[in-house]
């Protein structure tokens, strides 16, 4: 949760569904957050991966790396 909370955006890719949350302008709560980052497990989706003031949940490399590239996310 500390890490989701200290970037600007979170996607989170369960499929090929994607979830974005702007966590300035709009931050959900921290029970929608937990039910989006959080996997069948109990642990954390896998992969993550923080790039700067993104993080990246679960796996969709065409949507990733759209909003990669984009600035305005």
């Amino acid at each position: 949760m500390r890490l989701a909370r200290s970037v600007r955006h979170v996607f989170v890719a369960r499929g090929k569904k994607l979830a974005h949350f702007d966590m300035q302008a709009s931050p959900p709560s921290d029970a929608e957050l937990k039910q989006h980052l959080i996997g069948p497990s109990g642990n954390l989706r896998a992969p993550t991966v923080r790039v700067g003031d993104r993080l990246f949940v679960g796996f969709n490399p065409d949507e990733f790396a759209k909003r990669l590239w984009d600035n305005r996310s």
